[in-house]
C-alpha cells in the first residue's frame, strides 16, 4: 500500500497564532479552565469539535456565489432538497441553520412529560432537547460499545434486546419514536451496522414505533459497512447510505459534519401530519420552509457537499487520517477508545489518568494539560458533559465513560499538524500522575460544559 494522500490541493490558506507555555496557563485560567470559553485566536490546533469547522472546497465557494437569495421558492432551496432526497429517500426535506434546530422542532411536538426516547447513545443537544420537553432520553447501546479497549467492528449499535424489553416496560404509546445515531458519537464516534439498523426497524415495526437517524456523519458510518460489513465490499457509499435511509421513517442531520458546510442541517420526513406541524414551528422560529433559518448560498454549499462527503478517496483519506493518530497513540500505549472512530479519537481518561476519580474529572484534567503543554483545545465528554447529580444524596453520577475527544476537522490539518499533536498527547500522558482534578464552581442547568467555570483542586 502506498502512502493515502489528501485528495485535494490547498488552495487558501490561514495562519495560525503560536502561543508560549506562560501564555496559555494565563488564557485558562481567564477561561476558568473551560475550554469552550477560550478565544479561538488563542489556539493553535483546534479539536474541539469537527462541527462546523470544515474547509470548504472550490466548487462549494463557487456555489457560495451563485445562491439564489429569493425569500420564496429559492431555486437554491430545490438544489438542496433534490440531493438530500436523493441520499435519504425521504419526502418532506425541512431545512434548518444546524441539526440542534431539527431536534429542537422535532422533539417540541413529539416529546413532553411521559415520553421516552430510546437511542444507541443521545449526544449532547439531542439529550438536551428531549429533556428540555419533558420527556426522557434513554441510552441502550450494546455493552461491548462501553468498553473503550474491546476491538470489535459496530460497538455503536443498539441493544436490541434492552430495546425491547424496555418497549414492554414502558409501553408502546409512550415512544413517540426511536433514534440511532451514526457514527456513535458519545460512544467514540464507533459506528453502526446495517444489519442492526434493519433489526432495529424490525423490532419498531413490531410495535408501530416510528425509527428517526442522527444522521450527521451517515457518510463516514457507511464507509465502516463498506469495509467491516460482510456483503458491502462492492457497493458505493451512495449504495449503503440509501439502504440506511432506506429503515427510517425520518431523521435529523447537522450538515456542519458530513456536508462539509460551517452552517446547517435539515428534518426530514415520511410522515405528511408530522411534517406540517413542523413546518408551523419552522416558520414561527426559523424562516420560510424553503430557507429555513439558511441563506440560499448555504443551501447551495450543503448540496454541493453532499455530493462531495460520498466521494470514496476523501472517505478514505479522512478515515485513515484519524486511523495515523489513533496507531501513533496505540504504539506508545496510551489509551483510548479502540478501534478509532470515524471523526475523533477518543482518549479513555479513566485509565490515562487513573488517580483521578470522577468527581474530580480527570476528562477536563487532561484536557487543560493538552491546551497549557501544545495549544491544543479538545473536549471533555464524560461526567462533565453527561454525569448528574443525585439530588437525594448531593453526590455525582459519573457518566459511563470518562472519555477526551480529539475531533478532527475535515479538510483542514496535515500529517504534520496531527504528528505534533500525537507528540503533545504522548508529553501529557508521561506526566499523567502530575494532573491535577477540577471543580464546578458555577453551572448552567442543562449543556452545562459549554459555560461552566472551574477550579484546579
Amino acid at each position: 500500500m502506498k502512502t493515502i494522500i489528501e485528495p485535494f490541493k490547498i488552495k487558501s490558506i490561514e495562519p495560525i497564532k503560536f502561543t508560549t507555555q506562560a501564555e496559555r496557563e494565563e488564557v485558562l485560567q481567564r477561561a476558568f479552565y473551560n475550554p469552550f470559553l477560550i478565544p479561538a485566536d488563542d489556539v493553535l490546533i483546534d479539536l474541539l469539535t469537527d462541527s462546523g469547522t470544515s474547509a470548504m472546497s472550490a466548487k462549494q465557494w463557487a456555489g457560495i456565489m451563485d445562491g439564489d437569495e429569493s425569500y420564496a421558492g429559492s431555486r437554491s432551496f430545490f438544489r438542496f432538497e433534490k440531493a438530500v432526497r436523493g441520499l435519504t429517500g425521504l419526502k418532506y426535506i425541512i431545512p434548518t441553520h444546524q441539526g440542534r434546530a431539527a431536534e429542537k422542532i422535532l422533539f417540541s411536538i413529539v416529546g413532553g412529560p411521559g415520553k421516552y426516547i430510546p437511542n444507541n447513545t443521545h449526544f449532547d443537544t439531542t439529550r438536551a432537547n428531549v429533556e428540555f420537553t419533558g420527556a426522557e432520553a434513554v441510552d441502550l447501546l450494546i455493552e461491548d460499545g462501553k468498553k473503550p479497549d474491546l476491538i470489535a467492528d459496530f460497538k455503536g449499535n443498539m441493544d436490541i434486546q434492552a430495546l425491547e424489553s424496555f418497549i414492554e416496560k414502558r409501553g408502546a404509546e409512550n415512544i413517540p419514536l426511536c433514534m440511532i445515531t451514526i457514527t456513535n458519537n458519545s460512544g467514540g464516534g464507533q459506528p453502526v451496522s446495517m444489519a442492526n439498523i434493519r433489526e432495529t426497524k424490525a423490532l419498531l415495526r413490531k410495535y408501530s414505533i416510528p425509527l428517526f437517524l442522527d444522521a450527521c456523519r451517515f457518510a463516514e458510518n457507511a464507509f465502516f459497512i463498506k469495509k467491516r460489513e460482510p456483503g458491502y465490499a462492492n457497493k458505493s457509499i451512495v449504495e449503503i447510505a440509501r439502504e440506511m435511509f432506506s429503515y427510517a421513517d425520518g431523521c435529523t442531520m447537522s450538515a456542519k459534519k458530513d456536508a462539509l458546510v460551517n452552517m446547517g442541517g435539515f428534518l426530514a420526513l415520511n410522515d405528511a401530519e408530522l411534517a406540517t406541524k413542523a413546518r408551523n414551528i419552522l416558520i414561527v422560529t426559523e424562516g420560510f420552509p424553503t430557507y429555513g433559518g439558511l441563506a440560499g448560498r448555504d443551501l447551495e454549499a450543503i448540496a454541493q457537499g453532499l455530493e462531495e462527503i460520498v466521494d470514496e478517496h476523501y472517505l478514505t483519506y479522512r478515515i485513515r487520517s484519524v486511523e495515523y493518530l489513533g496507531e501513533k497513540l496505540i504504539k506508545a500505549n496510551v489509551p483510548i477508545v479502540r478501534p478509532p472512530g470515524g471523526h475523533a479519537i477518543y482518549l479513555d481518561a479513566k485509565r490515562f489518568a487513573s488517580h483521578l476519580s470522577p468527581e474530580q474529572y480527570p476528562g477536563q484534567a487532561i484536557v487543560c494539560e493538552l491546551y497549557r503543554l501544545g495549544g491544543i483545545r479538545t473536549v471533555e465528554i464524560g461526567s462533565v458533559m453527561f454525569g448528574r447529580y443525585d439530588k437525594s444524596t448531593h453526590t455525582l453520577i459519573p457518566a459511563a465513560m470518562e472519555l477526551v475527544r480529539l475531533a478532527i476537522p475535515r479538510r483542514v490539518y496535515t500529517q504534520s499538524h496531527i504528528d505534533y499533536v500525537a507528540e503533545v498527547v504522548l508529553e501529557v500522558y508521561a506526566n499523567r500522575n502530575t494532573l491535577k482534578g477540577l471543580v464546578i464552581t458555577e453551572e448552567a442547568p442543562m449543556l452545562r460544559h459549554f459555560t461552566a467555570k472551574f477550579r484546579v483542586l
